[in-house]
């Protein structure tokens, strides 16, 4: 079995919601962002020797906004990055509303051909070039997404955490 991304792969095994774990109010409802019908059909069965924690990560991070921004914070803090929880979610909750998938098709970087696309709104060349090492060269990986922006914010700006406005 070829594991491309642990997110992927986590998304095929069964979610279990923890109420209480969103820190700051109105954090909970914005991210259950699966679609229903994503619970529908049975889950792939796992190889034995493979386990729900290590399929996604071995902090076990969720496939869902918290669990994305988590995961992102920790490779931001091993690489030098600066940024807080409540810096990236204020920009994602500005830039996509929390849609990992979000794209930009009107904006003066989508008339040039490279709309921004992601969680927090990123063009192509951009996230080449403060692209992380380790993270997934998918830009609308999540934690691929994140990490770049906040690499990028912290280059121009010093943090995520001083970016208050479309960046």
């Amino acid at each position: 079995m070829k594991i491309k991304s642990t997110r992927t792969l986590a998304a095929r095994l069964p979610r279990f919601s923890v109420a209480g774990i969103a820190g700051a109010a109105g954090v909970a409802a914005a991210l259950t962002l699966v679609p229903a019908t994503a619970h529908a059909a049975e889950p792939a069965a796992a190889p034995a020797s493979v386990t729900t924690a290590s399929l996604v990560g071995a902090k076990g991070y969720a496939n869902n906004l918290d669990g994305w921004i988590r995961e992102s914070l920790d490779i931001m803090q091993a690489k030098g990055i600066p940024g807080s929880y409540d810096g990236l979610y204020r920009n994602i909750i500005r830039e996509s509303s929390g849609n990992q998938f979000a794209q930009n098709n009107w904006d003066i970087n989508a008339q040039n051909g490279t709309p921004s696309k992601g969680l927090l709104q990123v063009i192509q060349p951009t996230f080449d070039a403060y692209h992380v090492a380790g993270t997934s060269t998918d830009l609308f990986d999540p934690v691929a997404n994140i990490t770049a922006a906040a690499n990028y914010a912290a280059a121009v700006y010093g943090s995520i955490d001083n970016v208050n406005s479309a960046y």
